[in-house]
């Protein structure tokens, strides 16, 4: 159902962290074709993957590209004010959770682009999704996404949305605290199922702390209406990996190969993050933590 009250964020600050990458022109690093889109577009859909070890296993080659320059749309206009105000948002939560570590909160930098991109983890295309790259500290977003997430996973709304754009951030709060490069250093010691799994956590925490961003982020700015945080769960629950193998995949469940987390668990660590708001409680990598 259409959400008739839309988060609140007209007429707000605005993140001066935006690079945007859609009026410029160039040749770059673009993914291949063939099966390795097929296999990118169906794992990092289900956002917020390590883009760099997908485009390793899906490989990518050089060659000349036109970036599309355009000029932007009345709602790519809207769209970019929008997610420009949720990265504000995001800002003031984690540096204000960060103060409270004892620590300082380095916000990341938002990359707008079409088509293609190029990041310090490789290049990669629309097909992508959104994704974080940690060797560079950006987030990677080609807004036509949020119409594949309305069209293609039947998860709508602005508050959908800036979940997506949430998610991202967590991965780089992630990053921050040192967490990612855990995961990673045990990458080269486990098979490919036993790092799945390890993967899957490490997603699941950052739907958990996309759900602690959303409960400081409307006691701090009254940012929610009624049906918002049906919007993130909605979209949430669209991506888990058991949905998206049935939905988008072969339409058989293979638990070894989930990377993100099924759609119960990602819907119950976003619902856990927005019920306490207490990054503490958000140990996915706890033995009974499911």
């Amino acid at each position: 159902m259409l959400n008739i009250y839309p988060m609140r964020w007209k007429g707000r600050r605005q993140s001066t962290n935006i690079e945007d990458r859609r009026t410029g022109g160039g040749r770059g690093k673009v993914v291949g074709g063939g099966i390795g889109v097929l296999v990118i577009a169906l794992v990092v859909y289900l956002l917020g993957g390590d883009p760099s070890a997908v485009l390793q296993q899906a490989g990518s080659i050089n060659q000349p590209h036109q970036t599309n320059t355009a000029p932007l749309s009345t709602k790519e206009k809207e769209d970019t004010e929008f997610v420009s105000v949720v990265l504000a948002d995001t800002e003031e939560v984690w540096e204000k959770l960060f103060r409270e570590m004892g620590g300082q909160y380095e916000p990341p930098v938002l990359v707008l682009y079409r088509d293609n991109v190029q990041s310090a983890c490789g290049g990669a295309s629309s097909a992508t999704g959104p994704f974080y790259c940690p060797a560079d500290k950006k987030l990677y977003i080609d807004l036509s996404f949020y119409d594949e997430l309305h069209n293609r996973f039947g998860a709508p709304g602005d508050f959908a949305m800036a979940y997506v754009v949430a998610h991202e951030v967590a991965h780089h709060v992630q990053n921050l605290l040192g967490i990612s490069d855990k995961v990673q250093t045990l990458r080269s010691q486990l098979n490919q199922v036993e790092y799945n799994k390890l993967s899957v956590r490490l997603e699941l925490q950052a739907d958990f702390f996309s759900g602690v961003w959303a409960y400081h982020a409307d006691r701090m700015n009254n940012i929610l209406q009624e049906g918002d945080i049906e919007e993130a769960l909605n979209a949430a629950h669209a991506i888990g990996d058991d949905n998206l193998q049935r939905k988008h995949g072969s339409g058989m469940v293979v638990p070894d190969a989930f990377t993100h987390g099924t759609s119960q668990q990602r819907v119950y660590w976003f619902k856990k993050g927005f019920t306490t708001g207490d990054v503490s409680q958000g140990d996915t990598f706890a033995e009974d933590a499911f």
